[in-house]
């Protein structure tokens, strides 16, 4: 069913990749020659094309501009030395692109428009992946609501695309984080597991008053006490605490089921570890810190790939981290780095072959 997929191609004239260096990359910045494009309307998917990445033509009343029913998704590609193209775990990200549409009350993407679409695009773009240490192809499918009407109601209309930049390190350096107390990323019965743009939209003015004092993001705490910890910005977060590895659970619905979240606990398993899932309180983190036993932080994320943090800041007291020492964390990296460069053997089949 997949393999034949009708979708219409239309080639750029030219490549944009001729003028374009991939050394270097900053995240998000620069886009590949081509786009696809797909319609939802009367019901079906239709007008399925991967043409030239061009602007879009919005009617002003469009109304994911005004109701906000927007949602996306982000992987990436690789390729190894033998110039082989994969892409990281796509399957998961069809799941979840279809969990956040259900919750957005927005129409499921048909399994074969999302990966064999994506499978051509990928592959018609292949010459953007770059080949340096810690870059790779990012892969943004996204849905938007069309109708051109106001009114607050789901949208008969729908358009899915998939745009594709190559991209370096979200973070280059070791993060300082502070503990946000007042602002709410998300509650019980909200989004919060979904990947919706207005989770994103709703999380910058925290961030901004973080940074205005030093900090790179925040991390966001419950909504009812804001006592036990969720998200660090766009990462999932990870406590090695003893020989355990701690992380938020998924329980309540306010956090993102990260698919390198999900590879981390895979690979922190076989590292050894005890993998922990529950709530965490900053209490608990400030008794482990006491007691020395709280050894490192890092969140992790398919921009972020893995973090480390160098600095948790909660109220007054500060816990800093001699990162050049850390064991756990470069040892993730490299060994999630190896399956997704072909470095090593893919023994959990997380590698989708382009």
């Amino acid at each position: 069913m997949i393999a034949t997929l009708d979708i219409n191609v239309q080639k750029a004239e030219r490549s944009k990749l001729l003028s374009t260096s991939l050394e270097e990359m900053p995240f998000g910045k620069y886009f590949t020659d081509h786009m696809l494009e797909a319609d939802y309307e009367d019901g079906e998917w239709k007008n399925i094309e991967i043409k030239p990445y061009q602007p879009l033509l919005l009617d002003p009343s469009t109304a994911a501009i005004h109701y906000g029913q927007s949602i996306f998704e982000g992987l990436k590609a690789y390729k190894d030395d033998n110039g082989n193209v994969s892409i990281f775990r796509p399957y998961d990200n069809y799941k979840r692109f279809n969990v956040s549409a259900e919750r957005m009350q927005m129409p499921s993407i048909p399994e074969e428009i999302f990966m064999e679409g994506m499978r051509r695009l990928v592959e018609l773009d292949k010459n953007w992946i770059p080949h340096q240490e810690d870059h790779a192809l990012y892969i943004r499918p996204f849905m938007f609501a069309t109708d051109a009407v106001l009114g607050v109601k789901p949208s008969d209309k729908y358009k899915f695309m998939i745009i594709l930049s190559p991209t370096g390190p979200y973070y280059n350096k070791p993060m300082r984080i502070y503990v946000e107390e007042k602002y709410v990323r998300a509650a019980p019965g909200g989004i919060g597991y979904a990947k919706a743009a207005g989770n994103y939209g709703a999380s910058m003015h925290a961030t901004a008053e973080a940074k205005k004092i030093g900090y790179d993001q925040v991390l966001w705490t419950d909504a009812f006490e804001h006592k036990y910890v969720q998200e660090i910005g766009t990462m999932n977060v990870f406590f090695i605490i003893g020989n355990a590895a701690f992380t938020p659970d998924l329980t309540s619905g306010t956090i993102l089921s990260g698919v390198t979240r999900e590879s981390a606990m895979t690979l922190l398993k076989e590292m050894g570890f005890d993998v922990i899932e529950r709530q965490i309180s900053v209490d608990d983190l400030i008794d482990a810190h006491r007691a020395n036993m709280l050894y490192e932080v890092f969140g992790t994320g398919t921009a972020a790939t893995i973090s480390s943090i160098r600095e948790l800041r909660y109220k007054d007291y500060v816990i800093e981290f001699d990162v050049e020492k850390w064991r756990t964390a470069p040892e993730l990296k490299k060994r999630l780095d190896e399956i997704r460069s072909g470095k090593v053997a893919d023994r959990f089949g997380w590698m989708y072959k382009v």
